[in-house]
């Protein structure tokens, strides 16, 4: 019999067909058992009539157990009933391991720590599956349209000598008696690479040692980060609202039941296209304060802020030209304004809040050696960064977009942890 996945049922209407998952569930009805399997790619239920299979299959499908791993054999028939709208009338059953401890995970309500104890079990059930399957298509719809406009991959440094955002941040790590960090972010190193091929991205994990315990912060996350030479940054902003309304549309395309599965309102994801609203940070934090979020001018926006700001838009909304203060020492001041920069926060609607922050790059030397003094950082590290500034240097701009930040925005969570497989936070490096 031919191998089929569970995805793909639908097209194997009528024929005989061989499965290979485990048992997620099973309930019996007299003579008749109801299995439900899963093999990573959804639900399928199986039927094992005591009348149509020898006794011994019966006997087989009686005594299998939560999580038991399993080949079944049978054909393929349409059921509205039934999980996917299709069903296995079983002909055979093969178990390759029945389980014979007590499955930790059991159908049932359990507390958030004790699941993410379980974390290695926890992924298995359909919707955190549902959750990685959707981050799996984000991942790969990223990377096709940035491949398809131009941009050519470079892989970073994860060891770096110095920050790339604030120093109160890093990771410290010991390199043959020197210290050395984990990367905050591939930004500088593509900075260099747009001067060899013009378009590039990263893509990658990255690390912050923020002591956060909110539910938009990891201390390991994945970003993906396209830099750009010849760029400023409208075109910057350009860019990022159709790369994101883009992964959207094949996130709907491509795994739409997944979505409808987690209870997400997909109707709220097909308005998504450009172009975004845009919101002067001045224009945000007036009416954050008449929203009784008041922050003095200079300061960044905190979770609170963000959520407040991305439920006053149906679109993912840009956040422009904070003030120089509260930003990265790299980006380009408004020449017509120098107090604040050339930049933007994308916030999700929703409440997400940001899931992008982008830049156009000083291109100066002299003023980004200033800005390097300014931040306290040690200058003989980035020599090399500015030297980029002093052999052909050119207006560039880039951005960093959060991939769980993102899948949990497209998927409907209340948590970033749902949304890789294995989550690092604050107090917890296990499993």
């Amino acid at each position: 019999m031919k191998p089929i996945r569970i995805a793909d049922a639908g097209r194997h209407v009528g024929e005989e067909v061989e499965l290979r998952g485990w048992l997620y569930n099973r309930r019996s009805k007299g003579r008749i058992q109801f299995l439900i399997l899963r093999d990573g790619t959804g639900l399928m239920q199986a039927v094992v009539a005591g009348d149509e299979v020898p006794e011994s299959v019966f006997a087989i499908a009686d005594r299998l157990t939560q999580e038991s791993s399993v080949i079944v054999r049978g054909s393929v028939r349409a059921d509205r009933r039934a999980p996917g709208g299709h069903e296995l009338a079983v002909t055979d059953l093969e178990p390759v391991q029945v389980v014979e401890e007590e499955y930790p995970i059991a159908l049932k309500e359990h507390g958030v720590d004790f699941l993410m104890d379980h974390r290695h079990l926890w992924i298995r059930t359909p919707r955190q599956a549902a959750v990685l399957r959707v981050r799996a298509e984000v991942i790969r719809a990223i990377r096709e349209w940035l491949d398809d406009n131009g941009f050519a991959l470079v892989d970073t440094p994860i060891l770096t000598p110095a920050a790339a955002e604030g120093t109160t941040t890093l990771f410290t790590v010991d390199y043959f008696g020197e210290p050395a960090y984990l990367a905050q972010s591939g930004q500088l190193y593509n900075e260099a690479a747009i001067m060899a091929l013009g378009r590039v991205y990263c893509f990658g994990p990255t690390f912050r040692a923020e002591k956060s315990k909110t539910r938009r912060h990891l201390t390991e996350f994945w970003m993906v980060e396209p830099e750009m030479a010849y760029c400023d940054q409208e075109e910057n902003q350009r860019v990022q609202e159709e790369l994101v309304a883009a992964v959207v549309r094949r996130v709907l395309e491509r795994r739409r039941p997944d979505l409808e599965f987690l209870g997400r309102d997909v109707s709220k994801l097909e308005g998504i296209r450009p172009p975004f609203p845009r919101l002067p940070y001045d224009e945000a934090l007036a009416w954050l304060e008449e929203q009784g979020l008041a922050l003095p001018w200079g300061e960044d926006f905190g979770a609170p802020h963000e959520t407040a700001l991305s439920t006053r838009f149906e679109q993912p909304v840009f956040v422009t030209r904070y003030p120089a203060r509260c930003k990265a020492f790299y980006m380009q001041p408004d020449p017509d304004r120098p107090e604040v920069v050339l930049c933007a926060d994308l916030l999700a609607p929703e409440g997400y809040g940001e899931i992008i922050g982008g830049s156009q790059r000083i291109d100066d030397a002299s003023l980004l050696e200033q800005r390097i003094r300014e931040h306290g950082l040690p200058p003989e590290v980035f020599r090399w960064y500015v030297d980029l500034r002093r052999y052909g240097s050119v207006p560039h701009s880039g951005f960093g977009l959060g991939v769980e930040r993102t899948v949990a925005w497209i998927c409907g969570l209340e948590h970033i942890r749902e949304a890789i497989p294995f989550p690092r936070l604050l107090h917890r490096m296990y499993p």
